[in-house]
């Protein structure tokens, strides 16, 4: 483990130490768990078993590694408490475990992967969603997280940017993108529905533009694409004009407040995470990082490419009035701090 992320996940232990000890001697089932946030919440457990619990948690992870890796790049989890599975959140789940958490965090999140595999975007989604839903229904956890995303809102009129969740959203059903959008969207109303229903003790969580290290080279999102092509001396790639604007989120701060909705959110409700400032241009994002390596390189804008969907909202950032207000929640990571550690994080393993 890297000094860099062992930093990133001691602050997150630190950070959400009160409301863990509600999962202390618990069962959590995580799908995706060897995804980008995946593998930081399954992390994050380790070290709190490690650090804190007195009573270990037990964790089994589902993952069918479309895009995940089997090692974890954070840490090397061999431990007894940890279940890896190999199997397709498409099928229903068995165990004999009473799971008293349950994670829907599998999917495909990058615009390039979701292109590419649009079916399984959706069937992981919804048919994922249903499966551990009816696992829900008959096992009766404390908390059933769900991980919907920002692009539920479409392209928001302007008036609604930043972003409640209390805003319906302005997006195509048969769009490039509704692969994604519709099937997060039909995903959420599940939920709602088994709560209304079944009393599932549901949450979800709305992430908008969560970066890291950790994320791919060949993610294919605008952070990891900028820095990777910038660490190899080559220009940084701007679509369109580059005016479209986006606020970023550092993956600390968003794991915390994953965390903090698993188990203080209401039941029932979503809440959006990120970070609420500041929006910004994709070509000054580039300017940002160019700026950061120093090395030559420039912002160069370019014509989307024929594997990227398009219809991309011109401008996302989240009101975070309702986490602030409700679970105590505040962005802690400036971006320029966050980039830097990122960057570094890109050096040390690419060796670049």
């Amino acid at each position: 483990m890297s000094k860099i992320t062992s930093r990133i996940l001691n602050t997150i232990v630190n950070d959400i130490k009160q409301e863990a000890t509600a999962l202390e001697g618990k069962i959590i089932l995580i799908s995706g768990g060897s995804g980008f946030i995946g593998s930081y919440v399954n992390a994050v457990l380790y070290l709190l078993n490690k650090k804190v619990f007195k009573n270990k948690c037990k964790v089994i992870s589902i993952d069918n590694y479309i895009t995940g890796s089997k090692k974890n790049f954070l840490l090397n989890i061999k431990d007894k408490n940890f279940q890896f599975l190999d199997g397709d959140i498409r099928l229903p789940v068995i165990t004999n475990e009473k799971v008293d958490y349950i994670i829907h965090a599998a999917g495909l999140a990058s615009p390039y992967y979701y292109k590419k595999y649009p079916l399984e975007t959706i069937e992981s989604a919804i048919l994922g969603a249903k499966n551990l839903l009816e696992l829900a229904r008959v096992t009766k956890p404390e908390s059933f997280l769900f991980f919907s995303s920002s692009e539920i809102y479409g392209d928001p009129h302007p008036e609604f940017v930043p972003t409640p969740e209390t805003y319906a959203g302005h997006v195509s059903s048969v769009g490039p993108r509704a692969c994604y959008d519709e099937s997060k969207r039909l995903a959420e109303t599940l939920c709602v529905t088994y709560h209304q229903i079944y009393k599932v003790p549901i949450k979800i969580v709305r992430p908008f533009n969560i970066y890291g290290p950790g994320m791919k080279h060949i993610d294919y999102r605008v952070v990891p694409t900028f820095i990777y092509n910038g660490l190899r001396g080559k220009d940084l790639p701007v679509h369109d004009k580059g005016v479209q604007t986006r606020t970023f989120c550092y993956i600390s701060d968003a794991i915390t407040a994953i965390f903090k909705v698993l188990i203080t959110g209401k039941k029932g409700e979503a809440y959006n995470i990120g970070n609420d400032k500041p929006e910004i241009g994709m070509f000054e994002l580039a300017q940002t990082i160019a700026e950061i390596l120093g090395n030559g390189v420039k912002p160069r804008r370019k014509n989307y490419p024929p594997n990227y969907p398009a219809g991309e909202p011109q401008r996302r950032c989240p009101d975070l009035t309702k986490i602030k207000n409700q679970l105590n929640y505040a962005p802690k990571v400036d971006l320029i701090t966050g980039l830097k550690q990122t960057i570094n994080w890109f050096r040390q393993t690419y060796g670049l």
